[in-house]
């Protein structure tokens, strides 16, 4: 039986006669004697999960009041995931045992689809093809609330070398509550949810993983790194029909421990013009000295100061040891703020002196404020930084809002490095040191993809891809095609010690609706990149063609694209591309939050840190807007945009040449279609009427369309409708 893949943000239920009354649930209340006024809602859940080697013991509470004026009785439903283990479950109301059955897909389906007709509620065939949990709920008196508890076992998948845990929460209105406890947790790296934040504590040997956003909604998928060694590898990938497929890979490295091999030749650089003075000064010097504290035996550093002139604290290379750090943590402490800010030579000297073969270069760079002094052209600074660079990894930090950020980010944009910009009033020191942390124990570095004969890997992101570090996972999401059987291999490699590294795992190459989250994913990194390439290198027709589509498909708002759809296929732009080698604005706020902004996207790690799908139109309230008052609607639905014409939502990738198919709601047609056909379950939800466009023809669910199929009808439109 497949997993548990429905979306429960459409799943609404009238859970008694009287029609206003809905409730998005996991579990709900199926009357069965309806009593006008009547009112059964769920007004509160919370699921914890105890996992053992790869079994997790879930428990479910699901809190139920009546609200009406008579009294509420009906049938409790609760669609278990696929992985559960059926036998081994209990329902409870308060200390009463509920007598319940578990039923298979098909009388599952049945149950689901005599719902779905009788409440002309298209949104509940998600559910079919799973198993489900019934049980009569006795009697609940008006005004009262009632707990149901379920308790089911589930095996965990395997995904290469990581365990996965998926919960199907929805996005109800209820408060919820989401815990999970790993036992042995010395056994596994941090946990990755590319779904939701999460946090993580560890107690002793327990691993403890909550909700960080406890209004955070929509199904749960949570993955358990195994400690394994140097690198471990975990594959996941999505292939819709008729398109390439998809992907996202996770690296987690080791502890600490395993990374000693690979030394450090550090750059610290820090502006000491007059602008840095008093609390700045004192915050950056303490961060240096944070710096040369994650060094260790081995490693080697250079200081370099600058304001109108450059200052070194040695021309050489200085290998650790107590004494050299004392010392020069004594420099450090002396240094004071005055002059201008000459970035170009400050560069210069960072870069004069290159890294030993085998060790990874750094350069931490430090300011905050424009170049004043020796040249001061951003491009011409950052044209010879790129090409004086060499092997150096580098991380800025620009320090308040009088920083440049084109030059900034164009000195990390290649050199696998990161620029950090710590706002007015913020901890600097707390902010370096956070880098400190992350860079104190290289596992791999000069990182590359490489797939399995006869596949392409394209449109990887990140584009470079950063070097590796101890308790810092990397997730990289990326495209691929001429995948010629049911699994294909990703191998990553990497240097360590001055020696090639090399790890590799498999995936299967299929569509999954659990993983639709990586297209949407992918897309926003991708956004953040051609945005940086557009403010960093100038706008071209083809970056901004390519900008559109992907804003238009897949929901992603940027400072170059809008929702405010006129036409489809047709998006609305701030303004006309202008040709340009820079950004007209690199300093000040507005410039370093556009710069956060597309730093946000590039990285994007979850879901509900970017801004797509249901959260884009909040964003964008004033596109959204704009758009309502000419009287058009807009409905947005995973990676399809829907816009309201002559009473049919109309998908924007739809044609007048597309041959269209019109099937009539709630038929056996329509329920067989949706099970042919799982990427229209969602779209069905529009009403009164949607068409959705294929490959080779569109789907439209419209009254008065056909209502059965004949032979092969139905296999041949699949098939047309994906390639």
């Amino acid at each position: 039986m497949r997993s548990l893949t429905f979306r429960l943000s459409t799943l609404i239920l009238a859970l008694v006669a009287a029609p206003s009354l809905a409730l998005t649930a996991q579990g709900w209340i199926e009357p069965m004697h309806p009593l006008p006024g009547a009112g059964i809602v769920r007004v509160r859940s919370a699921v914890q999960a105890a996992v053992t080697g790869r079994v997790a013991r879930v428990t479910v509470e699901e809190w139920f009041q009546n609200r009406g004026p008579g009294l509420g009785e009906g049938t409790y439903l609760y669609p278990l995931p696929g992985e559960a283990v059926f036998s081994s479950f209990s329902l409870w109301q308060g200390d009463q045992e509920l007598r319940g059955e578990t039923m298979d897909a098909a009388q599952a389906r049945a149950i689901y689809e005599g719902i779905v007709r009788r409440k002309r509620d298209p949104a509940l065939i998600e559910l079919a093809g799973h198993g489900l949990v019934r049980a009569r709920v006795f009697p609940i008196n008006p005004g009262e609330t009632r707990k149901i508890t379920l308790r089911y076992t589930q095996v965990l998948d395997r995904v290469g070398d990581a365990w996965r845990l998926r919960y199907s929460a929805g996005p109800d209105a209820a408060p919820r509550s989401i815990r999970v406890v790993v036992d042995s947790g010395a056994r596994f790296g941090d946990p990755y949810s590319p779904t939701h934040q999460v946090r993580t504590t560890r107690r002793s040997d327990q691993l403890e993983i909550t909700l960080a956003d406890s209004g955070a909604r929509g199904d749960l998928e949570l993955l358990l790194p195994l400690a394994r060694g140097l690198v471990g590898m975990s594959l996941l990938t999505h292939h819709p029909g008729g398109e390439d497929g998809y992907f996202m890979l996770l690296l987690a490295p080791g502890a600490a421990r395993d990374a000693a091999a690979v030394h450090r030749d550090l750059v610290a650089v820090l502006d000491i013009s007059g602008s840095m003075s008093g609390e700045k000064i004192e915050q950056a010097k303490g961060a240096l000295v944070q710096l040369l504290a994650t060094l260790r035996e081995g490693d080697r550093f250079r200081l370099v100061a600058f304001s109108s002139s450059v200052r070194r604290y040695r021309s050489e290379w200085t290998p650790v040891s107590t004494d050299a750090r004392r010392d020069a943590e004594q420099w450090i402490r002396s240094l004071e703020a005055e002059g201008g800010t000459n970035i170009a030579g400050a560069l210069t000297e960072a870069f004069s002196a290159a890294p030993a073969a085998g060790t990874l270069g750094v350069v931490v760079f430090l300011t905050d404020g424009l170049p004043t002094v020796g040249d001061s052209d951003p491009e011409h600074i950052a044209d010879g930084a790129e090409h004086n660079r060499g092997a150096f990894r580098v991380f800025a930090f620009g320090i308040g809002y009088d920083v440049n950020t084109y030059l900034l980010d164009r000195l990390t944009e290649r050199a696998r490095g990161v620029t950090e910009y710590v706002r007015p009033g913020a901890d600097l020191e707390a902010t370096v040191g956070d880098l400190a942390s992350k860079i104190a124990s290289p596992v791999l570095t000069d990182l590359a993809l490489s797939a399995g004969s006869g596949l392409e890997v394209y449109d990887v992101e990140p584009e470079h891809l950063p070097d590796l570090f101890a308790g810092d996972e990397m997730v990289v999401f990326g495209r691929y095609r001429g995948v010629g059987s049911g699994e294909w291999s990703i191998a990553v490699r990497g240097q360590r010690g001055g020696h090639e590294e090399r790890f590799n795992t498999t995936a299967s190459d299929r569509e999954s609706a659990d993983a639709r989250y990586i297209e949407q994913l992918w897309a926003a990194r991708k956004a953040g990149s051609l945005s940086q390439e557009i403010r960093l290198h100038g706008q071209n027709p083809e970056i901004m063609r390519e900008l559109r589509e992907l804003a238009l498909r897949y929901g992603i708002l940027t400072e170059y694209t809008s929702y405010l759809v006129q036409e489809p296929g047709i998006v609305a732009f701030p303004g006309p591309p202008v040709p340009m080698s820079a950004p007209r604005d690199q300093a000040g706020a507005g410039a370093v939050a556009q710069a956060q902004e597309q730093a946000r996207l590039r990285s994007s790690m979850s879901l509900d840190a970017i801004v797509v799908t249901g959260t884009a139109a909040k964003a964008d309230s004033a596109a959204v807007n704009r758009s309502l008052t000419r009287g058009q609607r807009v409905e947005r639905i995973g990676a399809r945009l829907f816009l309201h014409k002559d009473n049919v939502w109309t998908d924007t990738h739809h044609g007048d040449s597309l041959r269209v198919v019109t099937v009539a709601p709630f038929s056996p047609a329509y329920f067989a279609l949706l099970r042919a056909l799982p990427e229209l379950v969602q779209p069905a939800a529009l009403q009164p009427a949607v068409l959705v466009a294929g490959r080779r023809v569109s789907v439209k669910i419209q009254e008065g369309g056909l209502e059965s199929w004949r032979e092969g009808e139905l296999a041949e439109l699949a098939k047309q409708f994906r390639q």
